[in-house]
């Protein structure tokens, strides 16, 4: 459940517009928000139809201007959650003018609209805007996107910093949680295939700090409450490579960890660069936003209460 939102004493309804409701991330704001009485939610993805039944939802392609503008002027949200991107990595080197229309003019025309109405954008950014050579980083550490899909979301950066509209953004990485629609995430695709004796190839030279998806929702909940202007970045405490974190499911879950092999992401032949020692330094969230995320087990744990892990 969300904070009650106050002013001078009074409670009011805040109207907030989900947009990217189906994906990972915006199932769990919907989730968070959804059952708050204080809150009046709109929910918007590209499909037809919502994943999650019983919601008010639109279908909302952000490229498309005039589709955006009847959304803002029909809903006028006090607050706009962009958890919509493109995010194939490897796509995004080849269709790379979808990717520029989804990551950039989308969020240009999700900006405009804002300051129109004087909205707080919340816009969620990754960690492949840094190279991944000298991480984990801060928020003012150098940015140097080895890919097309970080140039994208750094372009989308830039763009709000230079609005003089009011702007969150959040960089994130190595998204996991319990999430009941679309694609599983990566700690349940781990369950899933080791559980069914399958072989997995997992990179030992890529570095991060695994980010529970709760608690990203809960800091951007902390953003929107608080008024938070600027970047921050949020992830879990623990900076560790990908094959260290399959280890750590595997043994949570009592799994056969010899169907784990370590390889290189070189191995892979992956049409997009990553970037390897990457990695969030969280001190400024939790500073500033009161950002305490929960262990691994603990996420673990939740993540097992929750859906059938």
């Amino acid at each position: 459940m969300s904070q009650n939102y106050k002013t001078t004493g009074e409670l009011i309804k805040k109207r907030i517009l989900i947009i990217g409701s189906n994906g990972m991330l915006g199932q769990r704001l919907v989730h968070y928000y959804y059952t708050d009485n204080n809150v009046e939610l709109l929910c918007c993805s590209n499909e037809k139809e919502s994943f999650i039944p019983g919601i008010d939802y639109r279908e909302l392609d952000i490229s498309v201007r005039k589709d955006v503008k009847k959304i803002f002027n029909e809903f006028y949200p006090d607050v706009v959650i962009n958890a919509a991107a493109y995010t194939n990595v490897d796509k995004c080197e080849t269709e790379k003018e979808l990717a520029w229309r989804i990551n950039v003019e989308g969020v240009e025309n999700l900006m405009y609209f804002s300051k129109v109405i004087d909205a707080h954008l919340i816009h969620i950014s990754t960690d492949y805007v840094f190279d991944g050579k000298e991480g984990p980083y801060t928020e003012d550490a150098p940015v140097n996107p080895v890919g097309y899909y970080g140039r994208t979301k750094l372009a989308s950066e830039n763009l709000l910093v230079a609005s003089g509209g009011d702007y969150t953004i959040i960089r994130t990485n190595v998204l996991y949680g319990p999430v009941k629609y679309g694609r599983p995430d990566f700690v349940k695709w781990v369950v899933t295939s080791l559980r069914e004796g399958n072989e997995i190839r997992i990179v030992d030279d890529q570095y991060n700090n695994p980010t529970y998806i709760d608690d990203l929702v809960k800091a951007i909940d902390a953003a929107i409450r608080k008024k938070a202007v600027g970047i921050y970045h949020i992830g879990g405490r623990e900076v560790l490579n990908r094959y260290e974190f399959t280890l750590r499911i595997a043994d949570f879950f009592d799994l056969e960890k010899s169907l784990i092999k370590r390889i290189k992401t070189e191995d892979l032949n992956q049409a997009a660069r990553r970037p390897l020692k990457s990695g969030l330094v969280i001190q400024k969230a939790e500073k500033e936003l009161d950002y305490f995320p929960k262990s691994i087990e603990k996420s673990f744990e939740k993540m097992r209460q929750e859906i059938d892990l």
